[in-house]
């Protein structure tokens, strides 16, 4: 019979495993993991398994091996994991894409029974329609205020009825009820909750960006770079180019008006003096412009088409 391991070789233990898993990982998500079960969390763990280790643990167990590790290794950055640890949470240490465990990691969730004094993660709804029971069920629905009527022997609800509300508590009479009805409102499973990367910590929403969400990102910092630098006529690289166009717009308002003049300003003189070159430049465009070269080609053979005898020709016109 093997000897009985005491629970301070345990803390021995658990606290070098964690050490062990902080050297080799430097990916860390913290999950919660509220009503999951152990078969539960042994699917997750056979589902992450290859690059990433699940470890669950009481949190003062894990603040001190955090603290015991950073204090060892000089890596003060692991400390930023210590705030994280509140709650009914656990590790997810992971080698592979952030974003491609947590999509893991949510598949394991399974749905649960309304359990007396549980509180509601969402809103839970009764939908209409046969409900399979006798008559005689019918106080359930008349505590509840729900509306029913007896079809075919067997009791009816005849409009959606809310029956919790997210963030109330399971009554006894609600949780008999959806026994009854065969209906599990909830599901449960580990929630990514924290991301903990290098050292830095950020919110899992931010795995779920993509590059066109970060381009737009950045062209909306770009625009409001530009915006205050023009306000405040302070020069950056976003705004040179607009400041450039200003001061050129300014500097041929002034030439127009008066005598000075300068290159580019020139041929803009010259176009306001004769109008005519403005028709004259515009040609060449016009003539690029889609369809253009069909309606040519039609005016050539219209040309080389033998002209049509009009009256005038044939010497009606002689006699008006």
């Amino acid at each position: 019979m093997a000897p009985k391991i005491s629970k301070a070789d345990k803390k021995i233990a658990y606290d070098q495993k964690l050490c062990q898993l902080l050297d080799e990982y430097s990916q860390v998500l913290v999950a919660a993991a509220d009503n999951v079960g152990s078969n539960q969390l042994q699917n997750i763990r056979r589902g992450l398994r290859g690059d990433s280790v699940v470890l669950m643990g009481k949190n003062t167990m894990m603040k001190r091996s955090v603290r015991i590790h950073a204090e060892n290794t000089g890596n003060q950055a692991i400390l930023n994991i210590i705030p994280l640890l509140v709650g009914n949470v656990g590790l997810i240490f992971t080698k592979g894409d952030l974003k491609e465990v947590s999509e893991e990691v949510a598949k394991y969730k399974v749905g649960a029974p309304a359990r007396v004094g549980l509180v509601a993660p969402i809103d839970v709804v009764v939908p209409p329609g046969n409900t399979g029971l006798d008559p005689s069920q019918t106080s359930f629905f008349q505590v509840l205020n729900i509306p029913t009527k007896i079809n075919k022997g067997t009791v009816e609800i005849i409009t959606p009825v809310e029956l919790i509300k997210k963030g109330d508590k399971v009554g006894s009479s609600e949780a008999a009820l959806l026994s009854k009805l065969g209906i599990r409102p909830f599901s449960y499973g580990l929630v990514v909750v924290s991301v903990y990367d290098n050292g830095s910590v950020f919110s899992p929403e931010v795995l779920d960006l993509t590059e066109d969400d970060l381009m737009e990102k950045f062209a909306l910092g770009v625009s409001m770079v530009t915006s205050l630098s023009l306000a405040i006529s302070y020069p950056t690289l976003a705004a040179a180019p607009h400041m450039f166009i200003n001061a050129y717009k300014n500097a041929l308002a002034i030439a127009v008006e008066t005598d000075y003049s300068f290159p580019q300003a020139d041929k803009v003189k010259e176009y306001l003096a004769d109008p005519s070159k403005f028709a004259v430049a515009a040609a060449p465009v016009a003539a690029a412009a889609p369809g253009a070269a069909p309606a040519a080609a039609k005016e050539e053979e219209k040309k080389d088409e033998p002209a049509e005898e009009s009256d005038d020709d044939l010497g009606f016109g002689l006699f008006d």
